[in-house]
């Protein structure tokens, strides 16, 4: 295949470069607020460690195996794809997931939501209590490490409640898009929580950014 550029001069040496660096690699995001600004409800020393290291890892080896998926797709090789997959699920999972989380947290969050997005939750669970009670049980219930979320299924025009193992990302495993997702692996929690997950899960509602979620729910309404 070609690339083709509009520019004339240099086309000559940048095509076939262009061709070979046209994915671009996957970057850590910032984060919108600082490491300490969602205290006393999850630390400093959390947020440092999960975003500048758990999160950092993800994109990173992301981008290992896309290197390693790209070899074995020009080769053909169809084994090498297959034994790649859950790499590229578990990493690029991560990476979408974490990507979510960091902005559906905020320093001015907490309360309840406003809008369609709160007439939707009362339409689908009744109440927000009830809501709030129902994600708070499914994320205390995910066995070892995965996610609470909080979903868009478009199909039925409707909100669901979905757990998910370990990084699989929830679109990508269920269909339904995200709009709120609550990170229950240790590494979230354990150096403020210990192991116990519950009381975590009772703080982190106070600094749910609902204007993030409300616009994550207009969008996929669409």
């Amino acid at each position: 295949s070609f690339c083709f550029f509009s520019s004339r001069s240099s086309a000559k040496l940048i095509a076939p470069l262009g061709c070979l660096v046209s994915r671009q690699k996957h970057t850590l995001p910032d984060l919108p607020y600082d490491y300490g600004a969602l205290e006393p409800h999850i630390n400093a020393e959390i947020m440092q460690l999960h975003h500048s290291k758990h999160h950092a890892t993800y994109v990173n080896n992301l981008n290992v195996v896309e290197e390693k998926y790209k070899e074995a797709l020009a080769k053909g090789d169809v084994t090498a794809q297959v034994s790649l997959q859950p790499a590229l699920k578990f990493n690029g999972g991560g990476h979408i997931n974490h990507t979510i989380f960091w902005t559906n947290l905020s320093p001015n969050g907490g309360g309840e939501p406003k809008g369609e997005l709160m007439e939707a939750i009362k339409r689908d669970f009744g109440s927000f209590a009830s809501f709030k009670e129902k994600l708070t049980a499914v994320s205390v219930g995910v066995q070892g490490s995965g996610w609470g979320w909080l979903g868009y299924n478009k199909e039925q025009g409707r909100l669901q409640i979905a757990a998910c193992a370990n990084q699989d990302p929830l679109q990508g495993t269920t269909g339904l898009i995200p709009l709120l997702g609550i990170d229950v692996w240790e590494h979230a929690y354990y150096l403020q929580y210990k192991n116990v997950r519950p009381d975590y899960l009772k703080a982190i509602w106070n600094v749910i950014n609902w204007e993030n979620v409300s616009s994550r729910y207009a969008t996929c309404k669409k």
